[in-house]
């Protein structure tokens, strides 16, 4: 399985849509800083941790290929964040608003996409769907969140998780597990449900430049501890609730609307000196398919 298998999946999903993202299509990017506590530097010697602030460029994005897809769906929302510290280097953070991804292998997911595609009559097979769930059960925590909770209201009203397990290396090189999540200042502010049926397909970026005019939005960027036993390779498994939680920074978003984000390739496993990723084969796999889906959209295809 290559990530070239996941390219060719979902164009036949949304279809094709040349200079476009193949994952995450619709989006808006936003610009801002992220400042670190001093509590990093308990479990890493990155710079992200002791160099100060760094400069952020984000995309906000609706999950799959469709670049009109609709934004009260029961989708997740993503955000790309790239991170750049006083020394020029880089972090990048992906994550989700669901705090699991729906398989929890490369294959796992590869298979629910393949139920999702049209028969030979131009429907799909919703059985085939369930069927499929039924028979590769880590596909489904991901869909049981979606169902109970709504949208968020606005891009910047949910919490967005990180899904994969990395690791924090210090000085010494012990190295810590930990799963980063973001987590609005605000709280969090879902979609009702009557909202979901009369707001028009596309609002998102609109509101978050109105909140912009407001001020700045910010974000706390948390790690959760993990325990030994805790998994590092299926990101379908949430850690338990117990687990030990520190906030590392701040990421404070300023301004929205420009196209800054649209030539970053916001692939998850470029990270800084003193975070390392984890034996997930899904994050592993990221970067392939992350590759192609860049170098197809800046050629144009």
């Amino acid at each position: 399985m290559t990530g070239n298998d996941f390219i060719d999946v979902f164009e036949k999903l949304a279809g094709k849509h040349p200079g476009v993202r193949k994952g995450h299509a619709k989006g808006v990017c936003a610009i801002g800083e992220f400042m670190p506590t001093e509590v990093g530097r308990r479990y890493s010697d990155s710079p992200l941790f002791s160099s100060g602030k760094s400069a952020a460029s984000i995309r906000f994005s609706m999950a799959g290929g469709n670049p009109h897809a609709s934004e009260t769906a029961r989708s997740p929302r993503g955000i790309g964040v790239k991170l750049t510290m006083a020394d020029g280097s880089v972090h990048n953070l992906a994550g989700l608003t669901t705090p699991v991804f729906p398989g929890k292998s490369p294959e796992v997911f590869l298979g629910l996409l393949e139920t999702l595609l049209p028969n030979k009559q131009g429907k799909v097979d919703g059985s085939q769907i369930m069927q499929y769930r039924h028979d590769h059960p880590s596909t489904l925590p991901q869909f049981n969140w979606l169902q109970a909770h709504n949208p968020p209201s606005a891009y910047t009203s949910v919490n967005y998780h990180g899904i994969h397990a990395f690791y924090f290396v210090d000085g010494q090189g012990k190295k810590t597990k930990f799963k980063w999540r973001l987590v609005p200042k605000e709280g969090e502010v879902l979609l009702t449900d009557a909202q979901m049926e009369q707001l028009p397909d596309t609002f998102l970026a609109n509101k978050l430049e109105q909140q912009l005019l407001q001020g700045p939005i910010n974000y706390e960027l948390e790690a959760v501890i993990g325990h030994e036993e805790d998994e590092t390779n299926n990101p379908s498994l949430m850690w338990p609730d117990s687990r030990e939680v520190v906030t590392l920074g701040t990421l404070s978003i300023r301004d929205s609307g420009d196209v800054s984000c649209e030539p970053i390739n916001f692939d998850p496993n470029r990270l800084a000196k003193g975070i390392e990723p984890s034996d997930d084969p899904v994050l592993k796999i990221r970067s392939t398919a992350y590759a192609i889906s860049f170098g197809k959209r800046l050629s144009g295809q």
